[in-house]
């Protein structure tokens, strides 16, 4: 049985319309989990203790919080957490730039570009780089001319654009993303894991299937992806675990034997290390985010 309880938001922006722009002061966050059609940049200042849902990610905000989540319909939110603060400042700047087409496909927007792939996953910056667009970003609201605002803001996605350290939050199994600046071998390897990822897998035979030595394999896989390809099997597992968490009601049991899992105490062990939780844990701190709209 599938659950329909996340708010579609439909947005103020636009036909024409570049940027809308929402800066607000609050005393809690309580906006429930939530998807739309449109990119989100999404910053967060005094929310120390607050929770923040992406996919099937789930962590708690220190004192700055700035993430970029490009893929249409990837549910999220902002929750109060244990945040104690009686001023949360929240901007909240919702738009969208075709990456495939137009002035981001040349070369001076390449790195933008590759930050809007990244970021389909939801993609969470360094303080480093908060500081570095935290003035331009707090001034953006009060901008009046629509082209001086638009070029403020192709500076701050520019100046996001370089900080590579980034971390990509959600699995792509569960955001049901897939990249495309990736390699044959690399593509067609995650392409077979996501059609199989609920049976046996063997090293042996991915290397054969890219006509490559077990060793020289894993070494590549590693090289091009920045996870072994053990991790990488797990971590598709579990989020498709954690899409049946959230989307069904089906069994804890059921599901991690449905995801390729041979015991339920690997799963709950493997589970609680990636996502700081139990199976129940997480299923319950999704269902207090939703509303039935």
């Amino acid at each position: 049985m599938e659950s329909t309880e996340i708010i579609q938001e439909l947005t103020p922006l636009g036909e024409h319309d570049l940027l809308y722009v929402a800066d607000r002061h609050k005393v809690c966050c309580d906006f429930p989990l939530h998807r739309h059609n449109l990119f989100e940049l999404n910053f967060v200042e005094h929310g120390a203790g607050c929770e923040r849902f992406v996919g099937d990610s789930v962590e708690t905000l220190g004192e700055y919080d700035l993430v970029l989540i490009t893929a249409p319909n990837l549910e999220h939110a902002w929750t109060q957490g244990q945040c104690t603060s009686p001023d949360i400042h929240e901007i909240t700047v919702q738009f969208y730039l075709d990456p495939t087409n137009g002035f981001l496909v040349t070369n001076p927007f390449r790195s933008i570009q590759q930050m809007f792939e990244r970021a389909q996953r939801g993609l969470a910056f360094p303080m480093k780089a908060i500081m570095s667009v935290y003035p331009r970003l707090s001034k953006l609201a009060s901008i009046q001319c629509g082209f001086q605002a638009a070029m403020e803001w192709m500076y701050i996605l520019h100046e996001l654009s370089k900080y590579d350290d980034a971390r990509e939050l959600s699995s792509s199994s569960f955001a049901q993303v897939r990249t495309t600046s990736e390699s044959r071998r690399v593509a067609r390897v995650k392409e077979y894991v996501s059609a199989h990822y609920m049976e046996e897998i063997r090293l042996e035979q991915l290397a054969a299937m890219v006509s490559m030595s077990p060793t020289a394999f894993s070494r590549f896989f590693k090289l091009r992806t920045g996870k072994s390809l053990s991790d990488y099997i797990v971590d598709v597992r579990l989020g498709a675990a954690a899409r049946k968490l959230v989307d069904t009601d089906e069994p804890v049991s059921g599901i991690c034997f449905d995801c390729g899992f041979n015991t339920l105490s690997n799963f709950n062990r493997l589970f609680r290390n990636r996502k700081g939780c139990s199976p129940t844990e997480f299923r319950e701190k999704y269902a207090k985010t939703k509303v039935i709209v």
